[in-house]
């Protein structure tokens, strides 16, 4: 009898144990980048961080964490080798300093507006990129999202590339975006992206350059006067895993992964064309001045200064996006 009660209270104590164990153990992944709340690519990484969950039944947990809360642009994407991030969300020319033809969309005057760089990014070509990038990083690109053109917003007022000469311009820290400004005569002055609004103000910088969304949501129009439309390159933001997360994943939930993402990259595009569309004449109401240039005389200077070669891309990339109707 004492016997059987042992049993009995082993089996009902194991059950207990299993009972208070979860089904499946939950993996907490971090996922950062440096925009704002208020912006579509807090918002849909948000989304697709609650959805992944959802469509995984809880096995991942993924909190965000937007406006550099966790680190510089760069520091993000050494992270991700690091293993200090999970994913993220940001420009390519970071990956570009790794593998430099991925970067070939920011030589200036590239693509002709957002439709173009998205069809490219749903390319074999960009596909083939995608793939050379995670077999030398591990790093996945699951989803490409349309940032903006950028323009310049300048407390001086030109309309052509010899206005340009003297500017103190800040830019990121990459060949690419030095391009333009460097053709023109300014000072380029790389400076990082949460710091850019203090370095206008104080005057540090006279002025700098991206896409009219970004310069709502930074509030840059509070401390320049005119938006200059050079339009000089068409932006995009590359949803990234880490390599320590995407080689862990099941094929069912890397599909998961993948779905999500271009859904949420989707979302935002959407969203980021339409505010675009808005806000020549919102800030206009602002008491900004909107400054329409010769386009041509940029891209002369640019084309005589730098080929996509110089800035380490492949010519026959280059064609490939050209070649996209």
């Amino acid at each position: 009898m004492r016997l059987f009660q042992k049993l009995l209270l082993s089996l009902v104590a194991a059950a207990c144990l299993a009972a208070a164990l979860p089904a499946s153990a939950q993996t907490k992944l971090k996922w950062a980048h440096v925009y704002e709340t208020s912006e579509p690519f807090h918002k849909w990484s948000a989304w697709a961080a609650q959805e992944i969950e959802k469509r995984t039944n809880g096995r991942y947990h993924i909190d965000v964490f937007p406006a550099s809360s966790l680190g510089k642009e760069s520091d993000l994407n050494q992270g991700l080798t690091l293993g200090t991030v999970d994913m993220i969300i940001s420009g390519l020319s970071f990956a570009a300093r790794t593998l430099p033809r991925i970067g070939v969309g920011y030589y200036p005057y590239t693509f002709r507006d957002g439709d173009h760089l998205i069809a490219w990014a749903k390319s074999p070509a960009f596909a083939e990129m995608t793939d050379e990038y995670r077999n030398k990083t591990g790093i996945q690109i699951t989803a490409m999202t349309y940032y903006g053109v950028r323009h310049t917003t300048s407390n001086k007022d030109f309309n052509d590339c010899a206005g340009m000469k003297g500017l103190k311009m800040r830019v990121p820290d990459v060949p690419a975006y030095l391009a333009l400004p460097k053709s023109c005569g300014a000072n380029p002055t790389p400076i990082a992206f949460a710091e850019v609004y203090l370095a206008l103000q104080n005057g540090t910088v006279d002025a700098q350059e991206n896409p009219l969304t970004t310069i709502e949501a930074k509030k840059f129009y509070e401390v320049q006067k005119n938006i200059i439309f050079t339009g000089h390159i068409v932006d995009s933001l590359a949803t990234q895993v880490a390599p320590h997360v995407w080689t862990k994943l099941s094929d069912a939930d890397k599909k998961v992964f993948v779905d999500v993402t271009r859904e949420a990259a989707a979302n935002a595009t959407a969203e980021i064309k339409k505010r675009e569309a808005e806000l020549t004449e919102e800030f206009k109401k602002k008491g900004l001045q909107i400054v329409q240039v010769n386009r041509q005389s940029f891209v002369d200077a640019v084309t005589k200064a730098y080929t996509p070669e110089s800035l380490g891309y492949l010519k026959a990339d280059y064609d490939k996006i050209v070649a996209i109707k």
